[in-house]
């Protein structure tokens, strides 16, 4: 079988890439922010602070797997907190990981001593240093310099704040219900009682504007204030029991008398239904201490952690793989109170019952991989999140593309929703909901939603169903708030493409055959866009012409790419677009192109940060990899159709090095954590090369072995080990692999295979192998 020659690593380089490859890259002054090891959990591994930086955009603070509330500090940054601010204006109840867009950061809320007389928290918040803050799983600390000491833990609905104050009479509070991350168009604040306050935040905005949502709370004190009062704009009343306003400044505070008991605790309830979900909330979850509190949140992140245990790698690769895997699970979040209401789509009251009513869905994102690690790894979750999006069509008449709490943002383009959902079909999540599933997804895939709903769906359909592409038209007027389809015309034809083939194969195995046969034919779509005269994809206008400069490093109408990283995202038929471009060996050129993989060989660590990453939205006029944005997240994985499975191990791995111990480790936005499972499956080795399907491509693992748990209602043998005995920074490829011990020549896997198995074992070797290298191998393309 013939092969391309892989040269060795040669010289100083070599050393260098042996202690970067596998291991991570150390950054300065990063790794003391992590709470510190102490018995052996895995929660000691995690470093929240990890993406704080450069546009990583994720949060440090208190939350608990999928919580209603992520409680955490705000430093003026768009998105929340960033490690290179040095004030907190407050600790706001809601963050989403990872988003680009400020959304989010409802009641901040700050300890202050001293009189109240700023109600703007860009002028009294408090200096603090990372040499007083720290973070682990489920808890956040910081010293402000006022001299106040806070704490942060959560519940699923609930965030509880210590605070520890200098001795005094003036220990103040402050709860702002007017400023948040996005735009506040109205609160309403109202202290109830001696310890308990109420508010009612109605906001909007999500990077454009949105339709607005309420978020409700309850926060009650451990004990009673000595006095109160509210703000609205910049006037201060002492004694003031209720305030509010529109699109101002509003907000409650409460003073205590700190000069003997110095410490004052606070629980939030949240709600997205009423002020008396809030209660319900704040009397289901509350009334325990702050240390009963994040006793059990670090209890239940522990749990969940220990479902994946790596053995071998070095302590950098253990960190970043643990921090990855930890901020897979900080959403979809909770949207059902305790009593099973929730606010739907249509803005009424629903009740879940049965399941968990689920909000937050970056699907552009996620649907490529989090939705198949959680699926894995959290499947009865993964099932009712599928569900809640069935009820978002059942209530709101649409499926949704980008939802924030109880609205669609219409954020991205494309058919995101499709693939999520055929996955969770795929992977057996949808027991007694296919049909209906279907239902939904043939109604999205073949129309538009009508003028005066939300939703976009696929906007560009009439013209795709027509012509077989959607058209790229510069200029266009949005008639909806949020991203078009025509803007993005090219990219938004591969999305609608790879969809219709994801569909067409649940639609075959629910016996709609001549369904399947139209989605068969309309996964074909992608040729549509191909030019010959390029030998690559490239947007059409609405006469039908290729539009937009020729030079596939420079293309329009492709959403955060280019027709270089987005020739590859044709899943549903990869021997197809290979044979577009002239077989498997211009095809494998291309590639080396692509991943500058010369290069990588002599200094994979130095490529990946050089020649790859040009900055954290750095999206445009480049020829080369991404690994930072999803439209190249199966990129790696194209070299397991074109006979060359090794290379997929020597990009993957150079890739890995990208995430490391510090505020830079992240690769850009870590969207609701896609990047960050992109890092966890692909260190295990098994990755959703087709996402939509049941279909999982293989490399070679980052460490020796990894147990993975299982819950037996979907996966009956309980678990799956996944080893390579001897995998290091050398000896990295493949020789042979064996299933159960059958030998597995395939680079891929179905779920089918996962679930009848314990083991996959590889046989590694520091030169690449024939395994994997014959046509029958590859992952087949569907239909």
């Amino acid at each position: 079988m013939h092969r391309t020659p892989r040269p060795r690593l040669r010289g100083p380089a070599a050393a260098l890439a042996a202690a970067a490859l596998l291991g991570g890259v150390l950054t300065g002054g990063a790794t003391a922010q992590a709470a510190p090891r102490t018995d052996g959990r895995l929660t000691d591994l995690v470093n929240p602070f990890i993406g704080t930086q450069n546009e990583g955009n994720t949060y440090p603070g208190a939350s608990v797997p999928f919580g209603m509330v992520q409680l955490s500090p705000d430093t003026g940054h768009n998105t929340g907190y960033d490690y290179g601010e040095n004030h907190i204006r407050g600790f706001s109840a809601v963050h989403l990981s990872g988003v680009g867009c400020g959304l989010g950061g409802d009641l901040p809320t700050l300890p202050t001593t001293g009189d109240v007389t700023e109600t703007d928290y860009a002028k009294y918040a408090a200096e603090f240093s990372h040499d007083d803050e720290k973070a682990s799983p489920g808890y956040y600390k910081v010293g402000l310099s006022t001299g106040i000491g806070a704490e942060l833990t959560a519940t699923q609905r609930t965030g509880v704040q210590r605070y520890t104050f200098p001795a005094t009479d003036k220990a103040n509070v402050l709860l702002n219900a007017g400023q948040s991350l996005h735009r506040t168009l109205s609160s309403e604040v109202e202290i109830l009682d001696s310890r308990t306050v109420r508010t009612a935040i109605t906001g909007s905005g999500f990077c454009q504007d949105t339709k607005p949502y309420t978020v409700y709370t309850v926060t009650h004190f451990d004990r009673p204030f000595t006095t109160s009062g509210t703000w609205n704009g910049d006037t201060v009343t002492e004694g003031s029991r209720k305030s509010s306003a529109t699109d101002a400044r509003n907000g409650a505070w409460l003073r205590f008398d700190t000069s003997k008991d110095r410490t004052v605790e606070a629980t939030t309830a949240l709600s997205y239904v009423d002020a008396k979900g809030a209660a319900l909330n704040l009397r289901a979850e509350g009334g325990r201490s702050f240390d009963r509190v994040e006793r059990a949140a670090q209890r239940s992140w522990e749990d969940r952690l220990e479902g994946v245990k790596a053995q071998g790698g070095g302590d950098e690769l253990r960190r970043t793989f643990y921090s990855s895997l930890y901020r897979s699970f900080l959403a979809p979040n909770v949207g059902s109170d305790v009593d099973g209401r929730y606010t739907g789509w249509d803005q009424k009251t629903h009740k879940a019952k049965g399941f968990t009513y689920y909000q937050n869905w970056s699907l552009w994102d996620t649907y490529r991989t989090q939705a198949q690690l959680l699926s894995l790894l959290a499947p009865r979750e993964s099932r009712d999140m599928a569900i809640s999006v069935l009820r978002i069509d059942a209530e709101s008449g649409w499926l949704p593309k980008w939802g924030y709490g109880t609205v669609e943002t219409n954020i991205m383009t494309g058919d995101p929703v499709t693939p999520f959902l055929t996955n969770a079909y795929q992977q057996g999540l949808l027991k007694g909901y296919e049909e209906q599933a279907y239902r939904a997804l043939k109604k999205n895939a073949d129309g538009v939603p009508a003028a005066d709903s939300a939703p976009v769906g696929r906007e560009a359909n009439v013209e795709y169903l027509k012509d077989g592409f959607a058209p790229y038209i510069k200029g266009r007027q949005h008639a909806k708030p949020g991203d078009s389809d025509y803007d993005h015309g090219a990219s938004a034809t591969l999305e609608y493409a790879l969809s219709d083939g994801m569909l067409a194969e649940m639609a075959r195995d629910l016996g709609h055959d001549a369904d399947a046969a139209r989605y068969d034919a309309r996964a074909q779509n992608y040729r549509k866009i191909f030019d010959p005269s390029t030998g690559f994809f490239r947007a059409r206008d609405a006469s039908g012409a290729f539009t937009g400069p020729a030079d596939p490093a420079e293309s329009e109408g492709f959403h955060e790419g280019t027709s270089w990283q987005y020739q590859w995202m044709v899943p549903q038929d990869i021997p197809g677009m290979v044979d577009l471009i002239g077989g498997k060996d211009a095809a494998n050129q291309r590639l080396d192109s692509f991943f500058a993989y010369d290069k990588l060989l002599d200094d994979p660590a130095k490529t990946a940060r050089e020649v790859w990453v040009n900055g954290p939205y750095a999206y445009y006029n480049a020829d080369k990899y991404n690994p930072q944005n999803e439209p190249d997240l199966i990129a790696p994985y194209t070299y397991l159709s074109t006979g060359q499975p090794w290379k997929t191990t020597d990009v993957v791995h150079a890739a890995l090095t990208l995430f490391t111990n510090g505020p830079t480790g992240m690769t850009g936005n870590d969207d609701l954590g896609t990047m960050s499972a992109w890092m966890v499956l692909s260190s295990i080795g098994v990755f959703p090369v087709q996402p939509g399907t049941d279909t999982w491509g293989l490399s070679t693992p980052a460490f020796e072995r990894v147990d993975i748990e299982l819950d037996r209602r979907y996966y009956p043998r309980g678990a799956l080990t996944v080893s390579a005995p001897g995998a290091s920074d050398t000896d990295r490829y493949i020789q042979s692999a064996r299933l159960d011990g059958a030998r597995q020549s395939r680079t891929y896997l179905t779920t089918d295979d996962i679930r009848s198995a314990r083991s996959l074992s590889f046989t590694v070797g520091s030169e690449p192998s024939a395994w994997g290298t014959a046509p029958e191998d590859a992952p087949p393309a569907l239909g």
